[in-house]
């Protein structure tokens, strides 16, 4: 089997992370990867965000469980009870995607980049998870405050985001895929 294979057979969400930052030679090849997925008519419609401080993403995971308290969805609210869940993971690196929201086709465009990116990430041996919960702060009126502060461009907005970081643990079982999710026409 080829490596391209390999690491998509291979990924895994992560989720224990070991507290050394990723270095900047592996992250810039996995910001890289994202930057050269497809996109509809090559539009490119993204825009990354890479937080590397600590405090912020801590703050961020702490505004996110103070909004999920206010939620109509009880299984966003059933965040805001656990103490000692982080909506990052503790990783020590957090890539927030926004999308330009003129873009018809951004949301999966950025899906497509983060794709290659946690790919990217498990061809270097470095663990990641993508995080959709974010969105709920980032995309809400409390949330306004972080898109200023983390620099997100005027008319873009807050669509995907992922963690990185090395693994604690190396997660090797895959669960089962579904069955006849696939027929053929010849």
């Amino acid at each position: 089997m080829n490596e391209t294979l390999k690491n998509i057979r291979n990924r895994r969400s992560t989720r224990a992370f070991l507290p050394e930052q990723v270095n900047g030679a592996d992250l810039t090849e996995i910001i890289d990867a994202g930057l050269y997925a497809p996109s509809a008519t090559n539009k490119q419609p993204w825009h990354f965000t890479i937080i590397q401080r600590k405090d912020i993403i801590d703050r961020l995971s702490e505004a996110f469980k103070e909004i999920a308290m206010k939620s109509d969805n009880e299984y966003i609210r059933r965040f805001s009870d656990n103490e000692k869940f982080h909506v990052f993971y503790n990783a020590p690196t957090v890539v927030l995607v926004s999308g330009d929201e003129s873009n018809d086709n951004a949301s999966v465009d950025c899906g497509v980049a983060v794709e290659n990116m946690l790919i990217a990430a498990e061809s270097l041996e470095i663990g990641g998870c993508w995080v959709g919960l974010i969105s709920y702060l980032l995309n809400s009126e409390e949330g306004k405050k972080f898109v200023k502060e983390l620099e997100i461009p005027e008319g873009f907005k807050q669509i995907h985001s992922f963690c990185l970081g090395y693994k604690k643990i190396e997660i090797t079982n895959a669960p089962a895929r579904k069955e006849n999710n696939v027929n053929y026409i010849k």
